[in-house]
């Protein structure tokens, strides 16, 4: 049998969508603790994958308080090496309207340093690459998919990443359009920076629900969640196109983590070993 390699991190919702089939519920334990929930064996016209509800089953999990480490070293650990992040946002520009998909390519951290962010501390120390932080090949593929399916999407834009669960204030909403952010959301990070570490491929398709606070109109919970009800049909229509494509004919590329480690082997504990063997494998 094949190894599964693609993954999907999203909102609970996504695996409910009519055209993926779960075949089977997975506990994957980590040095980091449990993942959100139970990692989902899904299939769609007999291709499988992954999925990871990033907010647990009925989305029980706070952006601040979702255990990064874990979801990633879980999929790590199943054999995954490509990450399709599906996720909610608010657009900082006029061009990308409610509705729209944004397939991002640069993140800026504005979170404040609540969550555990890398699989090198506690006495071991390891640097990586995130200039780049998506796979370029990825984005490509995954925004091919969104225009295959229908879905009015761009294709580059910049993701800022706030620590919530508030939304933005109007000051603030303002100042992150002012550093050239596109969407701001409050997951990506550290999910993107750890997969990195990690040596996988990730890239975001960001689903846009309102304008954010800069936009002189104001918007309520409810009416997000009205425009989140009707982006889940487009996103059916997305994971059709692009899970079985990437299954199918999977992505190249060269992870950026393989001269990480900076700390001598001599000084590497049990537990280091452990993390450094799913990892850097």
């Amino acid at each position: 049998m094949n190894p599964i390699k693609v993954a999907i991190i999203g909102g609970s919702g996504i695996y409910k969508l009519d055209a993926i089939k779960v075949k089977n519920k997975l506990t994957v334990e980590t040095p980091f603790g449990n993942p959100s929930g139970e990692i989902l064996l899904c299939e769609i016209d007999g291709n499988e994958f992954y999925f990871l509800p990033r907010h647990g089953v009925g989305h029980k999990i706070t952006p601040s308080e979702v255990n990064y480490r874990a979801n990633i070293f879980a999929l790590k650990k199943l054999g995954v090496d490509t990450i399709v992040s599906i996720s909610a946002v608010g657009s900082l520009k006029e061009e990308f309207a409610p509705k729209h998909f944004v397939v991002i390519d640069q993140f800026i951290d504005w979170t404040k340093g609540y969550r555990k962010r890398t699989f090198f501390d506690e006495g071991m120390v390891g640097h990586v690459s995130n200039a780049d932080p998506i796979e370029s090949s990825l984005q490509k593929r995954l925004y091919d998919a969104c225009q295959r399916a229908g879905v009015t999407s761009h294709l580059g834009g910049t993701y800022i990443c706030i620590e919530g669960p508030q939304f933005s204030t109007r000051a603030e909403s303002k100042l992150y359009k002012s550093l050239g952010a596109g969407v701001i959301g409050m997951t990506n990070v550290p999910e993107a920076f750890l997969a990195k570490e990690a040596g996988m491929a990730y890239s975001t398709v960001a689903m846009v629900t309102d304008y954010d606070g800069w936009k002189e109109e104001h918007c309520t919970v409810q009416e997000i969640m009205e425009v989140m009800k009707s982006n889940y049909t487009f996103a059916q229509k997305f994971v059709v196109e692009a899970i079985p494509e990437l299954v199918k004919n999977p992505i190249s590329f060269v992870p950026e983590n393989k001269y990480a480690l900076m700390t001598g082997q001599e000084l590497l504990s049990a537990r280091h070993k452990e993390i450094l063997e799913v990892v850097l494998k």
